[in-house]
């Protein structure tokens, strides 16, 4: 899927339907952000209808109500999303980002040890 610019307020709606991994009615969307987010359901229903004209989501009639499903992969999204901060932020490179980090707040010996890790396996699959 090409990239999608979900907002904030969009991708708490995405993260319900991520979860659910299944066709699922609005009222069990607005259930679910009603209690997580406070919103009011017109809100949630404008949201879920953002997300239909983006192409993020589809629906699909169920007698009287509609079920909906991500179509846009949360991996997918994740991936875009990081790339675009990534770019945006530190010209494409992870070091910058990751001294950035390291210098505003101080990095638990687990963080530390979970970036070496990852530095190890890169390294291997070189």
């Amino acid at each position: 899927m090409s990239r999608v610019s979900i907002s904030e307020a969009e991708s708490q709606v995405m993260e319900v339907l991520w979860r659910a991994g299944e066709a699922i009615p609005a009222e069990q969307v607005i259930s679910a952000l009603v209690r997580q987010q406070h919103w009011q359901e017109a809100t949630i229903k404008t949201l879920l209808n953002r997300l239909l004209k983006k192409g993020a989501i589809r629906a699909e009639k169920d007698g009287r109500r509609y079920l909906y499903t991500a179509v846009l992969k949360r991996d997918e999204w994740v991936t875009s999303e990081s790339k675009n901060l990534l770019d945006r932020l530190f010209g494409g490179r992870i070091a910058p980002l990751v001294a950035h980090f390291g210098s505003r707040s101080k990095l638990s010996k687990s963080d530390l040890a979970e970036l070496t890790r990852l530095i190890e396996e890169m390294r291997d699959d070189e």
